[in-house]
């Protein structure tokens, strides 16, 4: 696979994501959900931290906006070191299998760092609200942007039984985190890296070239035995 292939593949998640993103922010209330079937919602949320909504603030004396700053400039150096891997895999004629995962986690890394250093300057809020694209007055400036997330699967929503231990009575809900398109290409991506392991970090196609190069051949005839 080569770099012109990779290209094209991020840019297609970048479109979808962005897509997605913009179509939400400007026709869904904050909080504003859809039921598309019953274990499959459209909901919509803004995430101001990181992976499930964790923030800095919430480990280190620090305020919000000093975390979320510092959480947008990690995810921006993170962005040239993927950016980097990828041209490197590609460079040296790796699998398909890795360049799919990287590109996958390379786009899905590009999508959100994409919310976090612009949105809050084109867009306005979403409380109480349907959001303006390219706003007069914005809700934040650069690198304080909210990810937008909206995928929301709710595969089994219930309530424990009364007699369990603990739990009786309470709610209990599998799957809660709610994502977006970024977020599943870099699952995905990962899930790749984990599953295929093997086959992602085999030898490179000219390793394999090389091998097929130093194969015996075959003998067209069979040997005749007197």
């Amino acid at each position: 696979m080569n770099l012109k292939k990779s290209i094209v593949l991020i840019l297609l998640i970048l479109l979808v994501d962005q897509w997605s993103k913009i179509y939400i922010k400007t026709n869904f209330v904050l909080g504003e959900s859809v039921d598309v079937f019953s274990w499959f919602k459209i909901l919509f949320i803004e995430n101001e931290g990181a992976a499930w909504g964790a923030k800095l603030s919430d480990v280190l004396p620090i305020s919000d906006a000093t975390g979320k700053l510092i959480l947008t400039i990690f995810r921006l150096f993170a962005i040239f070191g993927i950016g980097y891997w990828l041209y490197d895999v590609v460079r040296k004629k790796s699998s398909k299998t890795l360049i799919v995962a990287v590109s996958l986690i390379f786009a899905g890394a590009l999508g959100n760092i994409l919310d976090s250093v612009f949105y809050g300057l084109i867009f306005d809020d979403s409380y109480n609200q349907v959001a303006t694209l390219f706003s007069d007055e914005p809700y934040g400036k650069a690198f304080y942007g909210k990810v937008v997330d909206m995928l929301y699967f709710p595969l089994v929503d219930t309530t424990w039984r009364e007699w369990i231990p603990f739990v009786g009575g309470k709610n209990f809900r599998f799957f809660e985190p709610v994502f977006n398109i970024a977020d599943t290409a870099i699952s995905t991506g990962v899930g790749i890296l984990l599953v295929f392991n093997k086959r992602a970090f085999g030898k490179t196609e000219e390793e394999e070239g090389l091998d097929d190069s130093h194969e015996k051949p075959e003998s067209p005839h069979e040997p005749i035995n007197e």
